[in-house]
């Protein structure tokens, strides 16, 4: 009769443990414990983002941490250009960085290397770039944040599947 008392008493004091060691409660929070970061609850805007650097210099984009990336593109000006308006069709020129959401690292840039051509709109890039670039006048920079389902979706050309992307994009070419 007594080992049953003593298994009682012994799972009384298990159970009195759990409890204490925050099986359930939150006592630990009020007492200065650390728990993990809730993730953030706003969505970023184009001016969350920082970016450096004018025309013609590759910039420096900082990503911040207490917001989520935007679902639909984002499109923001950070200098205007003087010349001609990218329309669809046009084969125009750009320099680029690109820097992914998920790491907040560049992944690639066209600064110091060969400028980019493409045919706007003709799907010779990612919808992101079509529809971004649409507009932007030859002298102008551009910050792009491009929802997975307008880059490369369930991933590819080293960007991992449903990655946000961010693009810092200059205007060298744009035909009159």
């Amino acid at each position: 009769m007594q080992k049953i008392g003593n298994i009682a008493a012994m799972a009384a004091c298990v159970a009195a443990a759990a409890v204490l060691t925050g099986c359930g409660g939150d006592s630990g929070a009020s007492a200065g414990a650390s728990s993990p970061a809730a993730a953030p609850s706003r969505v970023c805007t184009a001016d969350d983002l920082k970016t450096t650097g004018e025309f013609g210099k590759a910039p420096e984009i900082t990503v911040p941490d207490d917001c989520t990336p935007p679902k639909k593109l984002v499109i923001k000006d950070l200098s205007a250009g003087t010349g001609a308006e990218a329309k669809p069709g046009q084969q125009v020129t750009m320099n680029y960085t690109l820097v992914t959401w998920s790491d907040k690292k560049q992944l690639d840039s066209s600064f110091g290397k060969e400028p980019f051509s493409l045919s706007l709109g003709a799907g010779e890039v990612i919808k992101g770039w079509d529809e971004g670039l649409t507009g932007i006048k030859q002298g102008g920079r551009r910050l792009l944040i491009i929802p997975p389902d307008l880059g490369y979706g369930k991933g590819g050309n080293g960007i991992a599947p449903n990655e946000t992307l961010v693009f810092v994009v200059d205007a060298v070419a744009v035909p009159a």
